[in-house]
């Protein structure tokens, strides 16, 4: 049975003008280019433990298959707004599995596109702890909900947004929850 013990948070930007070598650099910037990434949805595994970055890499060997939830996003427009998001919901007990959700857009800032993308992952997390909510209320508004419910212990981001290159070359963003198994 293969599931992850660990995870972290990592997110970069590339410049090109070829668009996939835009993505791997933008791979590279997020320090997980050297590695089969193998995209999975968006459950966070029961007993998993959020690490740094730089304490997660060191479990990782080049080529090696590494599963992420992984959100990426490009543009060759000069000047759009792009941006990458996963957000993470992990619930009070250990036992229990959280989420993750992928977000991607255009005209978001890094604190838009997090908060959406967060708001998404405990989202679905109350839906399965039965915290009741009010999914047209403001996210602030959930997040005290979330709160007092005290079933949500954790609920966090990694954003990446950037602006596309004055000349047109492609800018590629991405943001991942690398898993460790």
């Amino acid at each position: 049975m293969l599931l992850p013990k660990k995870v972290f948070l990592t997110k970069g930007v590339g410049i090109n003008k070829e668009k996939l070598t835009s993505l791997e650099l933008a791979l590279r910037d997020a320090q997980i280019a050297s590695y089969n990434l193998v995209r999975v949805s968006s459950i966070f595994p029961p007993y998993c433990k959020q690490i740094p970055k730089e304490v997660g890499l060191k479990y990782l060997t080049s080529g090696q298959v590494v599963f992420v939830v992984m959100s990426d996003n490009a543009t060759n427009e000069p000047n759009r707004l792009v941006a990458s998001s996963v957000g993470m919901a992990i619930p009070k007990r250990a036992d229990q599995h959280g989420y993750l959700s992928e977000h991607h857009s255009f005209g978001e800032t890094d604190e838009k596109a997090g908060d959406y993308a967060e708001d998404l992952a405990a989202c679905m997390l109350a839906t399965i702890l039965g915290v009741k909510f009010n999914p047209d209320s403001s996210y602030d508004s959930r997040k005290e909900v979330w709160k007092i419910s005290n079933e949500i212990v954790k609920t966090t981001n990694i954003t990446q947004s950037a602006r596309g290159n004055k000349e047109g070359l492609w800018t590629s963003v991405v943001a991942a929850a690398v898993f460790i198994v």
